[in-house]
């Protein structure tokens, strides 16, 4: 069963913005990255809660289809730290170092632009 995740994340170069707390420059999310975040982790928790995902202690493999709004040159790997940080936030797997994750295609798609994930644990993809 399939987790989609409607749109497609904010690039790294939209992801991020400098917020000065007391004196000290951090650099947190744009306020579309968060609402962006806040929905996949949403939508993964629903996933993970129909399916009944428990959340494994080992590597978890992560296969990735991007559709695309248009033909604007786009890197499918550009968004995937805060996708895979999602994930874990949604109890997926417990630290995205855990995470395998595997680009399979994209394409455009106009009409309904997202990302497709299948994700199994790596001793199911072994055996």
């Amino acid at each position: 069963m399939r987790l989609t995740i409607p749109g497609t994340t904010p690039s790294v170069n939209h992801m991020y913005k400098d917020k000065w707390i007391k004196g000290r420059k951090y650099r947190v999310l744009t306020d579309e990255a968060q609402a962006w975040a806040d929905e996949a982790v949403l939508l993964a928790k629903s996933w993970r809660n129909r399916t009944r995902w428990s959340t494994p202690e080992g590597k978890v493999v992560v296969n990735l289809w991007f559709f695309f709004p248009d033909n604007r040159k786009r890197d499918t790997h550009n968004g995937q730290k805060l996708l895979l940080d999602c994930l874990e936030a949604a109890g997926i797997y417990e630290n995205d170092r855990y995470a395998l994750p595997r680009i399979m295609d994209w394409e455009i798609d106009r009409a309904n632009p997202r990302i497709e994930l299948e994700i199994f644990k790596l001793q199911e993809v072994a055996s």
